[in-house]
């Protein structure tokens, strides 16, 4: 929201007024050098606003699989799917990039009249030849987005979750998710459905 347009850490360092920084090419091997987990970072990501927004009762996950439209050679990951902004009923709209599992805290922030969507965790989710060029098992999109709840759930042990998602997340399988983080983990996993 703070740093739209294509260069994220420029914009990052024009909002605290940083523009002039001499030593500006360090805030970017931040990001290529450096050494640092992107799950550690992730948990902190989901542990600072349940702490600020959403201290008490369950807590609600939104699970979704945006497409990141993305050209080029170098990206092998890409893939052909359906787009689910553009389209229509009666109208199929097709793009190309990269997809992503993202899991968000749905939490109400004082300043909106309605909750926010905070993103804490995100993962690539290429499709099966992908995966067979890298001979790589391959993980379906329900299977990820389980793993992200069951992390979620780890990190947060003794809170209710609730998820929600779309129709590309309505399947049998997560009634059995269900049940299984429920008896791993002690706490109840319930599930539930809407668009994002």
């Amino acid at each position: 929201m703070l740093a739209p347009g294509k260069r994220t850490v420029t914009s990052c360092l024009r909002i605290p007024g940083l523009s002039r920084e001499r030593h500006f090419v360090n805030y970017h091997r931040v990001l290529n050098r450096a050494g640092w987990s992107g799950l550690e970072a992730s948990r902190l990501l989901l542990r600072l606003p349940v702490t600020r927004f959403a201290s008490a009762g369950p807590l609600v996950l939104g699970i979704d699989d945006p497409i990141e439209r993305r050209g080029g050679k170098r990206i092998q990951a890409k893939g052909i799917y359906r787009d689910p902004v553009r389209r229509s009923h009666s109208h199929l709209v097709k793009a190309s990039g990269l997809r992503w599992v993202s899991s968000r805290l749905l939490a109400p922030v004082p300043w909106a009249a309605r909750p926010w969507a905070l993103p804490f965790l995100t993962c690539l989710a290429p499709r099966e030849r992908y995966r067979q060029k890298q001979r790589k098992q391959h993980k379906p999109l329900l299977a990820g987005a389980r793993q992200m709840i069951w992390q979620a759930q780890r990190w947060l042990p003794h809170r209710e979750l609730v998820g929600v998602g779309d129709s590309a997340f309505s399947a049998l399988e997560w009634l059995s998710c269900s049940r299984a983080a429920e008896h791993h983990c002690g706490d109840s996993f319930a599930l539930g459905g809407g668009a994002l």
